[in-house]
């Protein structure tokens, strides 16, 4: 089966990585075959306010059901890629993460870029009074509760969670590698997994 899935990355730097792995389905017989359809957006205009582009990004996310954080050197410490991924925590959807640091820009000469944290090892949650709460990890290591979405019933959650959790969404969700996973002929297969672990 192919799933819709988001795409979430730092754009100015890795859109062409990214693209790379989003067109990757053109190797496969069909898009069935690649087990993903895309759906992501991109933030090339500057919105009026931080919440108009909250209300884009979560049209774009509206109808997925599997949501891939693409990450390279900054990726983690982007805003707007924890929102979608936060946001995504919060509709139930399946997500994985994939290192794209080793797919080469369009520079010249065409150049990797130096690897960086998994967005998932920067998110996390806290279950307390049967709700979760989402908080996200400082580039000085500490910690702060999330601002850009609010709080959830934990029983509302496909996750598995349990009063007394602690953790971030690494310890929920999967990371591989493109180049070194073989991305471009396992894609299909990681996303249609993170679906049926959400239950989507």
């Amino acid at each position: 089966m192919a799933r819709r899935t988001f795409f979430s990355f730092h754009y100015k730097p890795d859109v062409h990585r990214a693209w790379n792995v989003r067109n990757s389905w053109v190797t496969q017989p069909d898009r069935e075959s690649a087990g993903f359809f895309d759906n992501s957006v991109f933030e090339t205009k500057q919105r009026t306010s931080d919440d108009a582009l909250k209300r884009f990004l979560s049209d774009g996310l509206a109808g997925t059901s599997v949501t891939v954080a693409l990450y390279a050197t900054q990726t983690a410490w982007r805003r707007w890629v924890r929102f979608e991924l936060l946001k995504s925590f919060v509709e139930g959807k399946g997500i994985l993460s994939v290192a794209i640091h080793t797919i080469k820009s369009l520079e010249q000469p065409p150049q990797a870029a130096a690897p960086g944290y998994d967005p998932l090892t920067v998110l996390g949650f806290e279950v307390k009074n049967g709700m979760v709460l989402f908080k996200e990890k400082n580039a000085d290591g500490t910690w702060k509760w999330a601002a850009d979405v609010g709080n959830i019933a934990a029983d509302q959650m496909p996750y598995g969670l349990q009063e007394g959790d602690n953790k971030t969404f690494a310890a929920l969700f999967n990371t591989y590698d493109w180049a070194g996973h073989d991305g471009r002929n396992n894609m299909g297969d990681w996303i249609e997994a993170a679906a049926v672990a959400a239950g989507r």
